[in-house]
């Protein structure tokens, strides 16, 4: 059901939501064009200090304000601290991460990704290069074919390294 804009004395429809509060719970409908005054204008840690702003930030990053950490709270990040000093001469004697195999590191440039690309970032590359180069949907254009193959290559290379 659309609704009439809460903006006084407009008539337009009411389509985007704006909050009323800092909870989030309740909202006005608004039309495009007061919907995007009241939004540039609105701001969520009005009349809060900055105290009050750090604990609400806290709290929703880490689901508890660090202000009212516990002794054991304090005594773990001092461990934890600690821990990262002391066996830092450790960590750097850690042998380096071996690089990808050069088919591998080929294979991503194929279609044309960086090689920290996850497995659903290489499916959806797939599919568009695929739809984009087959020869089925792209006609028959040169290089196209040799292009399809390359891209089918590539995947199923990846696919074997992900399922290691």
């Amino acid at each position: 059901m659309i609704k009439k804009c809460d903006h006084p004395g407009c008539t337009k429809a009411g389509v985007c939501r704006a909050p009323k509060t800092r909870d989030l719970k309740e909202y006005w409908m608004f039309c495009k064009e007061h919907a995007a005054e009241y939004n540039k204008n609105w701001n969520y840690y009005a009349n809060m200090t900055p105290d009050e702003i750090e604990e609400d930030w806290e709290r929703q990053t880490f689901g508890k304000s660090r202000s009212k950490n516990t002794k054991q709270d304090q005594a773990d990040y001092i461990k934890f601290l600690n821990d990262f000093i002391s066996g830092r001469d450790t960590f750097d004697k850690m042998p380096a991460k071996k690089s990808l195999p050069s088919e591998t590191v080929a294979a991503f440039k194929t279609l044309e990704l960086p090689i920290t690309a996850s497995w659903r970032e290489i499916g959806a590359k797939y599919r568009a290069l695929a739809k984009k180069y087959h020869p089925d949907s792209a006609g028959s254009k040169s290089g196209n074919a040799e292009k399809f193959a390359k891209i089918s290559s590539a995947y199923q290379h990846l696919k074997r390294y992900f399922a290691k």
